[in-house]
């Protein structure tokens, strides 16, 4: 087993260990999309006769049979292999003998690496886009369900003025889309192909980086040779930014139903199955997954930092650097995947107790409408203003539903127009499916089947 740069020296067990770290593990992820861009590297050494037809085949037909082992479980990363591409080389060679020692001709694992993260990140956009689709459409659920149910809105956590379950879960379905079209507005950025980059120099042969991308399913090539090398790190921390405006919007989400689902409040209850409990308190019922969802938040941010960190200051050209900022987009990716899946389970699930949210409106939260109803007799709203601050007990309740129905301007209570955002969230589904769907119909072109690039 040899690595690809070895020189006839053997590296010191220390320092292999410290430089490997986890990559090899990391690895094991990308070997699908690392397979993808070796097939489609193949395919081009062919059409320009560097690779004759019969290693071409023979090259295609070990590269899929690397990728149906690694399919069925039974193609692994050594750790001595120090990462995917080494280990999918000497299994190459393994199979097809000194064929494969030609397919990294005109390549580095520079644009290799960068070409199976570009693969595997547009998989993430898709993944992400979807799945956050699902926690949208299950808060616009809830809202229309919530539509005309009172539910008192909140300022410095103090009760403020009428609201409603609808505006509450709606809100949050709103700010999610942006959100998550912030996600997927980053696929055109990832569009683009390193691929045949070399080392950020480019090689002395005349590459057809057109037809690599295009066998991709990139819409264009990421053309600066030395701007690919410059991006990496820059592609994984946008991604983790963009992924980190839905963490934060699912934390407040999560802060919000802790409080509102205490005794003290009882607006909604957790269901059982989705609370742990207390080795010592029988009667406990804890939202720990809302209390992790806040803390992973921060997480993801700490991720994109790091990232940033990492490669603020580095000189351009290749560094090592850059192998420790895989780690953090992957954990960002996975994460943010699972804060999705639990937050639409939890709204799903999660139960609406009418009767104490009404209770819970008083006659303060009237004052704004008694201050604005004084208007209508001809004074001025900041003397209505003054009047009622000073005779806050004079305000009288009102129905709540009644106050919920006379807030009619577009977005508000009483008129949430849940139908913008429907179709807020269809353009979202569609553009994703239509991206999805011509990515993936060029890699199965490619490689002669459906493969699953994120896993």
């Amino acid at each position: 087993m040899s690595k690809l740069w070895a020189k006839g020296c053997q590296l010191d067990s220390l320092i292999e260990r410290f430089t490997v770290g986890e990559d090899y593990k990391l690895d094991s992820r990308l070997i699908p999309a690392d397979i993808l861009g070796s097939l489609a590297h193949a395919a081009m050494l062919n059409s320009l006769h560097l690779l004759s037809a019969d290693q071409y085949s023979a090259l295609k037909e070990g590269l899929l049979q690397i990728l149906e082992e690694h399919e069925s479980g039974r193609f692994t990363i050594a750790e001595a292999d120090e990462d995917g591409h080494t280990a999918i080389e000497n299994r190459l060679t393994k199979l097809t003998g000194d064929t494969g020692k030609r397919i990294h001709l005109g390549r580095s694992r520079n644009d290799q690496v960068l070409t199976a993260m570009r693969i595997w990140m547009r998989h993430a956009v898709f993944q992400l886009a979807e799945t956050g689709a699902g926690l949208i459409a299950e808060l616009l659920d809830f809202a229309q369900k919530g539509e005309n149910i009172p539910m008192p809105g909140r300022t410095h956590t103090q009760p403020a003025m009428p609201s409603s379950v609808g505006l509450w879960a709606g809100g949050f379905a709103e700010q999610l889309t942006d959100d998550i079209q912030g996600i997927a507005h980053l696929f055109p950025y990832l569009d683009q192909c390193p691929l045949g980059t070399g080392a950020g120099y480019g090689v002395p042969l005349p590459l057809n980086r057109e037809l690599t991308a295009s066998l991709l399913g990139f819409s264009r090539i990421q053309n600066n040779a030395a701007y690919c090398g410059l991006s990496r790190g820059k592609f994984e921390s946008r991604l983790i930014d963009a992924a980190e405006q839905a963490a934060i919007t699912l934390s407040k989400l999560a802060a919000d139903l802790i409080l509102f689902s205490l005794p003290e409040f009882g607006w909604f209850t957790l269901p059982a199955e989705l609370c742990t409990g207390s080795s010592i308190m029988p009667q406990k019922r804890n939202p720990d997954a809302l209390e992790l969802m806040r803390a992973k938040a921060a997480s993801v941010g700490g991720w994109s930092v790091q990232v940033k960190n990492i490669i603020r200051a580095l000189p351009s050209g290749y560094n090592r650097d850059y192998q420790d900022t895989k780690e953090p987009v992957m954990r960002t990716v996975d994460t943010v995947l699972i804060m999705l899946q639990t937050a639409q389970l939890t709204i799903n699930r999660l139960e609406i107790n009418h009767p104490r949210l009404e209770k819970s409106f008083d006659s303060s939260l009237f004052a704004t409408d008694a201050a604005i109803a004084l208007t209508s007799q001809g004074v001025s709203f900041r003397e209505a203003y003054r009047k009622t601050a000073a005779h806050p007990e004079k305000v009288a309740s009102k129905n709540p539903r009644e106050a919920i129905a006379e807030r009619t301007s577009s977005g508000t209570p009483g008129n949430l127009r849940l139908d913008r955002a429907h179709e807020n969230l269809e353009t979202l589904r569609q553009e994703t499916s239509r991206r999805r769907s011509e990515t993936e119909a060029a890699l199965t072109k490619l490689a002669g089947h459906p493969v699953l690039v994120f896993a």
